[in-house]
């Protein structure tokens, strides 16, 4: 009996000859992570050195990579609310020079201010000139007007938490490799939309890093009377990823806090897992690396197991 017609190959063959293609779905989860121990960051970790867990579960880790030359997109958040006055200058003059350290021509950065309204001042870009130029245009706005991204009409304060919500569902939930936001602001929030929670659920479902350099002016110490922007920034930040460098009011040492994310992003790692519980039920799902007794481990406290997009 001679073979059977071509016409009646299994659909999946026909597909195939075609050279149509096939989706699977992985379910990987991508971690970004840096450790140090009391001699500062390490750089000659391997897979054997490290634990992982998922609701305390432990985890067979696949990919264990350090990232020194993966892409990088930085989205920088400048506070441009009256409260920054005096010390916007230093704040551009230093954001650049920090720009012009990291990015190479693969990497990408854009630029958001956010006080009453949330501006896009540059839009993806590795040209560092361009992102000087924008950096420049940034001023202080205390008065009404309408943001660029927000359509905000009215005065409301310091739209931070938006510009975070905004910055990372809008700008990088889609991206790929790594995403860094560095925010330059002394931590108040007046009037935003959404609120902390959701922000920090924003930035781990785009699986962005969110550092804060929280510097403030003199002149408006004791603003926030019963409110301490530290402790909010800090979750902020290390339920991300990253953490908070707080500088005080003193722009000198901004140079010194844009240096110590620099080496952070140089050593960072990669670790990559298949979930045990393979559910896409929406939950959140807490993550915990350990590298040893005396290593500090940064990385993001967890991920939500959504159905309908990827788990980076």
């Amino acid at each position: 009996m001679g073979p059977p017609p071509a016409s009646s190959a299994p659909k999946q063959e026909q597909e195939l000859q075609e050279g149509q293609t096939i989706r699977v779905r992985v379910n990987l989860v991508n971690t970004y992570f840096s450790a140090r121990d009391k001699g500062g960051f390490l750089t000659g970790l391997h897979k054997d050195d490290c634990g992982l867990t998922e609701n305390k579960e432990p985890q067979t880790i696949k990919n264990f990579t350090q990232e020194k030359s993966l892409p990088l997109t930085i989205g920088i958040l400048l506070d441009t609310s009256g409260s920054q006055m005096n010390v916007l200058p230093l704040e551009q003059e230093s954001g650049v020079t920090f720009l012009k350290d990291v990015l190479t021509s693969k990497d990408e950065a854009f630029l958001i201010s956010f006080d009453i309204n949330v501006d896009l001042l540059a839009d993806y870009t590795s040209s560092t000139s361009e992102l000087r130029r924008a950096m420049n245009k940034a001023q202080i706005n205390t008065g009404a007007g309408t943001g660029s991204i927000t359509g905000n009409a009215t005065p409301k304060g310091t739209l931070l938490y938006d510009a975070v919500y905004l910055a990372t569902h809008e700008k990088l939930h889609d991206e790929a490799g790594r995403k860094v936001i560095v925010m330059l602001t002394d931590g108040g929030d007046q009037g935003s939309q959404v609120k902390l929670k959701e922000a920090i659920e924003a930035a781990q479902k785009a699986n962005t890093i969110i550092y804060v350099i929280l510097i403030s002016d003199s002149h408006f110490i004791g603003q926030y009377m019963g409110f301490n922007p530290s402790y909010d920034m800090d979750k902020l930040a290390t339920e991300t990823g990253g953490r908070v460098i707080n500088i005080g009011h003193d722009a000198k040492r901004l140079d010194a806090a844009f240096a110590q994310i620099s080496d952070e992003l140089r050593t960072q790692y990669l670790v990559s897992y298949t979930p045990k519980n393979p559910n896409f039920d929406g939950t959140f799902r807490n993550i915990a690396i350990t590298c040893g007794k005396d290593v500090k481990v940064q990385a993001r406290k967890g991920y939500y197991a959504l159905a309908d997009s990827n788990t980076e």
